[in-house]
């Protein structure tokens, strides 16, 4: 599941297995279903300070998906084993 942080201030939520949640102002994140039910979530949700704004779609690994290493287009070859060309 995602969840929207609806406020302008940086959020700590409490989730089960005593982890925590950072979710920056008017930030994104994902929780389990299995946290969507935890108390705190929930009190966070009926007073409008946090969203849930859809289930995520994805299996298996959890968490913030900012993938931030190298595409496949921005990778490049190399060229071979570290020898430098050109008169010394």
């Amino acid at each position: 599941m995602e969840i929207r942080n609806l406020t302008a201030r940086p959020l700590k939520i409490k989730l089960p297995g005593d982890k925590l949640l950072r979710l920056g102002p008017k930030a994104t994140g994902q929780i389990t279903a299995k946290a969507a039910e935890f108390p705190a979530v929930k009190a966070l949700l009926d007073d409008g300070t946090i969203e849930i704004v859809g289930d995520g779609g994805r299996k298996g690994f959890g968490g913030v998906s900012d993938s931030s290493g190298p595409t496949s287009s921005q990778q490049q070859g190399g060229g071979g084993g570290g020898h430098r060309g050109g008169d010394r």
